[in-house]
C-alpha cells in the first residue's frame, strides 16, 4: 500500500514536503474524531485539494454530491466540501440536518452570473414571445434561482432532461456553453442561452489543446462540456467530470488529457496510478481557497452553517426533485 506521501507525490498540481504531509496525516486523525463526535458526513467534490479528498466520505460531481445529499439518512451534520451553491444544494433537500461550508470565501463566479432578479425580469420578457417557456437551471445556480426554475440539470444529465420536456422553447441558465452542448444534442428544442459562462474553462483555448495534442497523437482529450465549443470541438468526448472518471478507468488507453479544472487530474492521478493524465486545465480559485485546517475547524466550531428560508427551499426542491424523477 502507497502512502499517503507517494500518493500526493503523483499529484502534479502541488508539490507537498514530507512535512506537510506529517501535517496532513495529524489533521487527518483530528477530523475523524470530530466527524465521531458531530456524527458527521463529508462530501467533497473532485476540484478540491487532494489532501482533502483523502479524508473525505464521499467524492463526485455536482449530480452526484446532490444525489448523495438527498440520500443522507444517519447523520446529523453533512461537511460539504465545495463552493457555496452546492452546500445550499445539500439544505435544500435537508432541511432537518446540519450543513457546513469550511470555507465562507467558496463562492461561484458562474452562479453569481445570474441574480434572481435578472431571471425574473428575463422570464417575463420571453413569456411574451414565447408561452411555453421552460426554465432550465443548472446546478451552478443559487437556491434563490433554483427556486423560479421547473427543473434543474447537471452537466451529466442536462440533455437527457432537456430532451423529456414537452416545452419547446427551454431558458437554460446559466452556462452560454452547457447550453451550446445540450441545443447539439437535443436539435429539436429551441434552447435560449443565458449569457453567462465558468471563468475557468472560458481561459482554456483551442491552440493550447491543439498543441499538446500534436506533441502526443495517442492522448485521447477529455472535455468538459463548460469549455468553450470550439475545444469542445477537439475532443474525444465531452464529458462531466463522472463521466471522465469512468471513461478513464474504463477505456483501454494509458494517457489522456484531462481539459477541465486541474483538481479532477489530482484525484485520477491517486486512483488510477497506472494511467498518464495530462492537464489541459486551469485552477478555480473558489474550490481552491478550503485548506484542511477549514474542514478541521468548521466541524471544531460548526461553522459556517447554511442556511435556506422556506419560501426558497421548497420551490428549489421541487424542480430538484424533479431532475432525481427524470434520472432515478
Amino acid at each position: 500500500m502507497s502512502t499517503l506521501y507517494e500518493e500526493l507525490s503523483r499529484v502534479a498540481t502541488y508539490e507537498y514536503t514530507r512535512e506537510e504531509v506529517r501535517e496532513f496525516e495529524v489533521l487527518h486523525d483530528e477530523i475523524r474524531q470530530l466527524k465521531k463526535q458531530r456524527n458527521a458526513v463529508i462530501v467533497a467534490h473532485n476540484y478540491y485539494r487532494p489532501e482533502i479528498l483523502k479524508v473525505a466520505d464521499f467524492v463526485g460531481d455536482s449530480l452526484e454530491l446532490a444525489l448523495m445529499a438527498s440520500k443522507v439518512h444517519d447523520a446529523d451534520v453533512i461537511e460539504f466540501c465545495g463552493v457555496h451553491f452546492m452546500a445550499e444544494t445539500a439544505k435544500i433537500v435537508n432541511p432537518s440536518k446540519t450543513v457546513l461550508l469550511p470555507n465562507l470565501m467558496a463562492g461561484c463566479q458562474l452562479a453569481d452570473s445570474a441574480p434572481a432578479e435578472d431571471l425574473v425580469a428575463r422570464i417575463a420578457e420571453l413569456k411574451g414571445e414565447f408561452p411555453d417557456l421552460a426554465v432550465v437551471s443548472y446546478v451552478n445556480t443559487t437556491a434563490a434561482v433554483k427556486a423560479l426554475s421547473d427543473i434543474i440539470v447537471t452537466s451529466a444529465n442536462a440533455a437527457k432532461v432537456v430532451r423529456t420536456l414537452p416545452n419547446k422553447n427551454i431558458l437554460f441558465v446559466p452556462d452560454k456553453n452547457l447550453a451550446n452542448h445540450v441545443a447539439q444534442q437535443v436539435p429539436e428544442k429551441n434552447i435560449i442561452p443565458w449569457e453567462g459562462y465558468c471563468y475557468v474553462h472560458q481561459q482554456i483555448t483551442p491552440e493550447e489543446i491543439s498543441r499538446i495534442r500534436s506533441a502526443d497523437p495517442e492522448l485521447e482529450i477529455l472535455v468538459h462540456p463548460e469549455c468553450r465549443p470550439d475545444v469542445a470541438k477537439l475532443a474525444d468526448a465531452v464529458l462531466s467530470t463522472s463521466g471522465m472518471v469512468r471513461w478513464a478507468k474504463e477505456r483501454p488507453a494509458s494517457r489522456f488529457l484531462i481539459v477541465t479544472e486541474c483538481g479532477l487530474s489530482d484525484r485520477l492521478a491517486m486512483e488510477v496510478p497506472d494511467k498518464t493524465f495530462l492537464k489541459g486545465c486551469k485552477l478555480c480559485a473558489f474550490m481552491k481557497v478550503t485548506t484542511l485546517e477549514d474542514v478541521r475547524d468548521s466541524l471544531l466550531h460548526m461553522q459556517y452553517e447554511m442556511e435556506v428560508p422556506e419560501e426558497i427551499r421548497v420551490p428549489a426542491e421541487r424542480a430538484l426533485r424533479r431532475m432525481f424523477d427524470v434520472v432515478g
